[in-house]
């Protein structure tokens, strides 16, 4: 009898411990940019702390910042949790930065009918005015053989194909799913989520066996700060930015005490500089509420009308953000 007992709850804590199995989910549709590099991060801490099975990363992008990439890739190889990169639905690309954030991923998976590659880097502006053909030639070879020696230590690490890993910078190759899964660039094809979940199901990760047959899928979503940053960065958005920061500027000098140009103009290139990822996240929320207490500061002594109070509030509340 007490056998029989302890057999009953053996089974019924097997079943409790199976059903309480969990996967995070986050997906990304979009530009590589540093609001994605933000969600991803955060998302594997939170990941962590659910004590998932693994976090799973939907991806379909055309590409986006190196600077964004390397961090991606640097949490990924730091992650204390396996990282499966998904790139779905259907029809979705990783191309580019997608390209190199698939090869770093624990697990690489495609969807049918998908495409991988094109990981050339380009730059976001041409030749600077008066610049010299020869430097720019210079630094398109650095930036070229840079992302190549990049690409190729990543596949190494993943122990994944190293010699497309290089053609696909230095040539621009591109593959279909089929190709990928033939040349060993990624590990499996899944239809959908739930067929992967079963594919992962009892596979060995980084010293870990996955346990994903019938877990419970976790959506992270995006917070209501990252959801913003991630619709704006766009690389026509962050030129409008920097015209305006310029013009900005240009019409404070000129016109002194105009006020309203040079307000907008602080709040402009703090913001693209951001979206270059030329100042982190947390520099630039600091940066943005800094000028907006000058603001405030400034319209207790400025007879101004609200101007400064107007530009102190839309910069607090972006430095909130």
């Amino acid at each position: 009898m007490k056998t029989a007992f302890a057999g009953l709850a053996l089974l019924l804590l097997c079943a409790v411990t199976a059903a309480a199995e969990k996967v995070a989910l986050i997906k990304i549709d979009g530009a590589i940019g540093p609001a994605t590099a933000d969600y991803i991060s955060r998302s594997i801490a939170e990941a962590e702390t659910q004590n998932a099975q693994c976090l799973i990363i939907e991806l379909n992008t055309p590409g986006g910042l190196l600077d964004s990439t390397q961090r991606i890739v640097q949490s990924f190889l730091g992650s204390p949790l396996p990282v499966v990169v998904y790139v779905a639905p259907t029809g979705a690309t990783a191309s580019s930065a997608g390209c190199f954030i698939t090869l770093a991923a624990s697990v690489a998976a495609m969807a049918p009918a998908t495409t991988i590659g094109a990981a050339h880097p380009v730059s976001l502006g041409g030749n600077p005015i008066g610049g010299e053909e020869k430097t720019d030639e210079t630094m398109k070879t650095k930036l070229e053989n840079f992302s190549v020696s990049y690409i190729e230590t990543i596949a190494a690490r993943r122990q994944r194909n190293v010699e497309w890993a290089k053609s696909a910078v230095r040539e621009s190759a591109s593959i279909t799913a089929t190709k990928a899964l033939e040349l060993k660039v990624i590990d499996l094809i899944a239809p959908d989520l739930p067929d992967l979940l079963k594919q992962l199901n009892g596979r060995q990760v980084d010293g870990k066996t996955l346990q994903t047959a019938g877990a419970e899928v976790s959506e992270i979503r995006m917070s209501s700060a990252e959801h913003v940053f991630q619709k704006l960065w766009r690389p026509e958005v962050m030129f409008v930015l920097m015209l305006i920061a310029i013009y900005g500027i240009i019409g404070e000098l000129t016109m002194p005490g105009a006020i309203l140009p040079g307000v907008v103009g602080a709040i402009a290139l703090i913001l693209a500089l951001y979206m270059a990822a030329i100042l982190p996240v947390n520099v630039t929320g600091l940066a943005l509420i800094g000028l907006a207490l000058m603001l405030f500061l400034f319209d207790v002594y400025t007879p101004t009308h609200g101007i400064l109070t107007v530009g102190g509030i839309i910069s607090f509340l972006l430095g909130s953000l």
